[in-house]
């Protein structure tokens, strides 16, 4: 079932394309300011656009995840400058609370309380950190902040001084310190903290991208820490070794544990460490597209994971304003007892990822199925653009669709701009799929 739920797109979505097909979406979407990323003075994203009433949402506040995951986009398409200028934004935060990383490596502190732990979630005018209590144990976002900015550097896009070269180094010690392997963190969707394959990919992700760099005696020695603590290939081959077993053990779950409130065998999350990742082998990688497919697709869109009640059915008139994106990591049964079997939301930043991945799959192989997957998931991911008369706007990217009195209708986090950046991707990787060929700088880059 192909649900679009603006009319207009009817015009534009075809069962196969052309690359003229495609540059005439995309020049559409543009005009309609879909793909628009307004920035805040650092450079950095906020997470989504906001009108009066939906303020209440904090998603005006910078998420590293989000950030990281835009900036990429921008960087897959060609727009490195502001891809770099928001990847030192965040490495001039984390330079500014180092004492984060320092007080777990050196046992000053617990990580217990996610409190003490670097902030994943701050003020990006300021590059100030909020004072409400948040779930910051999230080590999938350090392993993206890790993993985009060493490949940055990888690129000659970006040349860390020694300041930020010990910041950098402070990030493997910190992954030692909490055994990230068998950490238990809120992850991606910043809810009960488990040992989730999630958050360990991302890791392993980060630290193959400082691997790569090809340390040089000069670089090592500024990364000498606390404690004669020194990074150096050996630290970071034992550190991946731990992480890969543990991901050996629990894929292609998402947590393993016996608790019933952490135990998932299904979840979205996994699919980002096949794109923009790509960690895992491809007998894991197609296990999860299946399980995605088979599980957690909707008519609407992608459900994170079975029992999700985030934006449960009729979210808005059950829970007040202050209730609805509150920290719920450790008291998530208080909302899951609203949560109807079959009603959890369905969200947007999925199909576009589907689309890259199956895109992918068909270069390697050829195999016309996979490209057949490849403009089902794009369709899918144009036909969650808002409708015309939309009081979020028209052709905007929504965070999610959830029952509202019975209809399934765009999450107030509208337009989201992590949606945007993966929609913009996909409508990329279908424009390579149909050229005749691609210039070596775009294999490079990612597609």
């Amino acid at each position: 079932m192909l649900v679009i739920q603006n009319e207009r797109l009817l015009d534009f979505i075809q069962s196969n394309y052309t690359l003229e097909n495609i540059q005439t979406i995309v020049t559409f979407l543009k005009a309609q300011k879909t793909f628009e990323f307004p920035t805040l003075k650092t450079g950095l994203f906020p997470a989504a656009l906001l009108n009066a009433s939906t303020q209440y949402t904090g998603y005006s506040n910078v998420w590293v995840r989000d950030n990281v995951q835009i900036a990429h986009a921008h960087y897959v398409l060609g727009k490195t400058e502001v891809a770099v200028r928001a990847m030192q934004s965040l490495m001039a935060f984390f330079e500014k609370y180092r004492q984060r990383f320092e007080d777990i490596i050196n046992g000053r502190v617990t990580p217990e309380n996610p409190m003490n732990r670097p902030h994943i979630r701050f003020d990006g005018q300021t590059l100030a950190e909020l004072d409400e209590n948040w779930s910051h144990a999230q080590n999938d976002a350090l392993g993206y902040f890790l993993w985009l900015y060493c490949t940055l550097i990888r690129e000659g896009l970006i040349t860390p001084n020694q300041r930020e070269v010990e910041v950098m180094a402070l990030f493997p010690l910190y992954f030692q310190a909490i055994q990230y392997w068998q950490d238990e963190d809120s992850g991606h969707w910043e809810e009960t903290r488990k040992v989730e394959a999630s958050s360990i990919g991302t890791v392993i992700a980060g630290l193959k991208a400082f691997k790569q760099l090809k340390m040089k005696p000069e670089f090592i020695a500024f990364c000498c820490q606390y404690n004669g603590q020194i990074v150096t290939p050996r630290l970071l081959d034992e550190l991946l070794s731990k992480g890969y077993m543990a991901l050996d053990q629990i894929l292609p779950a998402e947590c393993i544990q016996p608790d019933a409130l952490k135990n998932r065998r299904y979840d979205a999350a996994l699919l980002f460490l096949i794109y923009p990742l790509r960690v895992l082998p491809d007998q894991a990688a197609d296990q999860i597209l299946t399980d995605v497919q088979q599980h957690l697709v909707r008519d609407y869109g992608v459900c994170r994971y079975l029992g999700d009640s985030f934006w449960f059915a009729d979210y808005k008139s059950t829970l007040v304003s202050e209730q609805r994106t509150s920290d719920f990591s450790g008291n998530i049964t208080e909302r899951n007892v609203f949560l109807k079997p079959g009603q959890e939301a369905q969200w947007c930043v999925f199909d576009p990822i589907l689309s890259i991945i199956f895109g992918q799959k068909f270069q390697k192989t050829l195999e016309v199925s996979y490209l057949a997957k490849q403009i089902h998931y794009l369709n899918r991911s144009l036909g969650q653009l808002t409708v015309v008369d939309s009081v979020f706007g028209g052709f905007k990217c929504p965070e999610l669709y959830y029952l509202a009195q019975g209809k399934y209708i765009p999450g107030d986090a509208t337009p989201l701009l992590w949606t945007q950046a993966n929609l913009a991707l996909a409508l990329k990787m279908m424009e390579d799929i149909l050229r005749p060929s691609s210039p070596p700088h775009q294999q490079k880059l990612g597609l």
